[in-house]
């Protein structure tokens, strides 16, 4: 663990040489910590950063991150600045409330350059006033209290003797609330750093006291929580020199299986220059009785940021193709979202060839679904499988009227035939059937049904208007403008036809209580099988005490017919007519009812909708073709996002592309 030796590593299918400044671990480090890339692997930093600036982990893609993590008081903060070689915000309590980027870049310029990034905002600065200026910079963010933010921080530091890292520090972990912080500020913070370290990609460096119990660490918990197996976690230990006592024992026990191993350091104290406190704990380590035995792999910041470079140049290079690949499909997925949004009109002729456009695919939809029995665009919607449930209601119908009282041919046998035929009689010749009866009994059997044709058809349109505003709301979604004009224009020829259906039920009704008329040949068929019985009953029901039963209508009773034997002939005569018409009747109702809703769908679907749509659009209140060059505020809006998507992503395609055919190009070499 590590070696210095071994500057060889394996990055995106290239061997790559990972230069790094090497030191005899029991001199003091005098040097810069330097752990620069060579040619092939600084532009890969470069570019992960420009894919950070680029916000492109918004857009759900995971860049190889390095975290910072830690109690409060851990040493976080120093270590940073052992690493930056500048001065970072000090103070009580959280000093880091927001997260900070840090950029970290070797240069061979001899005056560093230093500069903040925030909120579209470029701030130039120096090593004298960075920690004033990140204050400011966190005020404006998170406010002037005590609270946090998660909107970022960069801080881009150019510097000689700096290693090239890339490193996101984040607030301290306090379950305590100070004055001037909300109650929850451990769940603030908790969820902040949960945010950071779950992705995979993530590197977790978590800074640990070597005052404390490892496995107590907030900080431990909480990586545990994502990284179970450590194997990407590296632990940073802090303040050796204020507890050497068993702190070998800590590091080599890994009692909290820190995967990526441990780095113990000393951090500045005081007015230390950075290179004293390099020199100071080089010493430290060296000669302290305790101390010394740690194996000097695993000691210093010279050693941590080595660890990190490589650490580092390793994880990029692991997870470059799958960033590729998910920036691709991100990039193809918005624009195939991106092409489905409306078209953006811009003059009347437009808007209205995409409003004849709508009009038309509306009515091939509603052909399909209304007439042709065809479901492809729905085929999970049983409710819009309309001829299915036409079938469905005509049958019910046929049944509601077949078992209603007045359809029931052993109703008041024979004695409302007995009624009416002595109150028809009249001055003429005998054994006439008057024809004024039958229709008296053809009226009262109509009039006792009349109402379950008009809640059929009640019913039926309201299934209708259903199914036509579904499919006229699916079709002018994405366009709001058309919406209210489309809803009232289907709610208007609806309610139309369902009036003029109402009309023709009653007039249908009408007609069949008028008059007694069928040349369908069953009628007469059927009331001859039925008088074939006639003498066998008559002769039954005058002689015997009993009840007769008869075919087709069971039992009957028949006690009350014998006080009219002279109209027992007339009445069952009457009787079997009427049966035998009856079913004629209602097959006639179920059958135009049939026929009347096909042609009713034919006219709505052909020429109604069409005309209502247009002349709602086009009426005074409703702004005609026009308003359909406005589109809705939610469209707008998705628009928008999805353009700033699409061009965010193109952006991180153009510089990783530019990266891939920089390696190409050095592996051709």
């Amino acid at each position: 663990m590590g070696e210095t030796s071994k500057n060889t590593m394996v990055l995106y299918g290239e061997r790559s040489s990972l230069k790094i400044v090497n030191h005899d671990p029991q001199e003091p480090f005098l040097a810069p910590i330097v752990s620069s890339y060579n040619d092939r692997i600084r532009p890969l930093l470069d570019a992960i950063d420009r894919l950070r600036n680029l916000m492109v982990m918004e857009e759900g893609i995971e860049l190889p991150t390095i975290v910072v993590v830690g109690d409060q008081s851990s040493g976080k903060s120093s270590v940073l600045e052992s690493l930056a070689r500048i001065s970072l915000p000090r103070g009580q309590g959280i000093c880091t409330r927001v997260p900070l980027i840090m950029r970290l870049k070797n240069s061979s310029n001899p005056e560093p350059e230093l500069s903040l990034e925030y909120k579209n905002k470029l701030i130039s600065t120096d090593e004298d006033h960075v920690a004033e200026d990140i204050n400011t910079a966190t005020e404006e963010i998170a406010g002037d209290g005590k609270g946090i933010s998660r909107i970022p921080l960069t801080l881009v530091v150019k510097k000689e003797g700096v290693p090239d890292l890339t490193m996101v520090d984040l607030p301290g972990i306090t379950r305590v609330p100070v004055r001037g912080q909300p109650e929850n500020i451990y769940d603030q913070i908790r969820e902040i750093i949960m945010e950071y370290i779950k992705p995979e990609a993530s590197i977790i460096l978590n800074v640990l006291s070597a005052t404390v119990d490892f496995p107590t660490c907030e900080s431990i918990q909480l990586s545990q929580s994502v990284d179970k197996s450590g194997e990407r976690t590296l632990a940073v230990v802090t303040k050796a020199d204020k507890a050497p006592e068993g702190l070998l024992e800590k590091v080599t026990a890994d009692d909290v299986n820190i995967g990526l191993g441990y780095i113990c350091v000393r951090n500045r104290i005081g007015e230390e220059s950075y290179e004293e406190a390099r020199m100071e704990e080089a010493t430290l380590f060296k000669t302290d009785r305790l101390l010394s035995k740690i194996d000097k792999s695993i000691v210093g910041v010279p050693v941590l940021a080595q660890r990190l470079v490589r650490i580092q140049a390793k994880s990029i290079g692991r997870n470059l193709p799958e960033i590729v690949k998910k920036i691709n499909n991100k990039l193809n997925q918005n624009l195939s979202e991106y092409n489905k949004l409306p078209k953006v009109m811009s003059s009347p002729a437009e808007a209205m060839t995409t409003f004849m456009r709508i009009v038309g695919l509306v009515k091939e939809s509603l052909r399909k679904i209304l007439i042709r029995g065809e479901f492809d665009d729905y085929p999970d919607e049983k409710k819009l499988h309309c001829t299915a449930r036409f079938v469905e209601m005509l049958g019910l119908f046929s049944k509601e009227l077949h078992d209603c009282a007045y359809s029931d041919p052993k109703r008041n046998f024979l004695m409302d035939e007995i009624k009416h035929l002595e109150e028809s009689k009249e001055i003429s010749l005998p054994n006439f059937l008057p024809r004024t009866a039958f229709l008296a009994i053809l009226q009262e059997k109509v009039n006792g049904v009349s109402s379950i044709p008009l809640d059929f058809v009640a019913k039926l349109w309201d299934y209708i208007e259903e199914v036509v505003m579904t499919v006229l709301m699916r079709h002018v979604e994405d366009y709001h403008q058309l919406q209210h004009s489309t809803r009232r224009a289907g709610f208007n020829v609806v309610e139309k036809m369902k009036e003029r259906s109402m009309k023709w039920t009653m007039e249908v009704v009408e007609m069949e209580k008028l008059t007694d008329y069928t040349c369908n040949p069953e009628y007469d068929s059927e009331w001859k099988r039925l008088m074939a019985h006639k003498d066998q009953f008559i002769h039954l029901t005058l002689t015997c005490d009993v009840d007769v039963s008869l075919e087709e209508f069971g039992t009957l009773e028949v006690g009350n017919l014998r006080k009219y034997p002279e109209l027992l002939h007339q009445a069952y005569d009457l009787r079997m007519r009427m049966v035998a018409y009856w079913k004629i009747v209602l097959g006639r109702l179920v059958d135009c009812m049939a026929l009347h809703l096909q042609q009713s769908i034919h006219k709505l679907v052909n020429k109604e909708l069409e005309t209502e749509i247009v002349e709602e659009l086009m009426a005074p209140h409703s702004g005609g073709f026009e308003r359909l060059m406005e589109e809705s505020p939610s469209i707008a809006s998705k628009r928008v996002k999805l353009q700033g998507s699409i061009k965010k992503l193109r952006d991180c395609k153009e510089v990783l592309a530019n990266i891939m055919d920089r390696i190409a190009r050095s592996g051709d070499q």
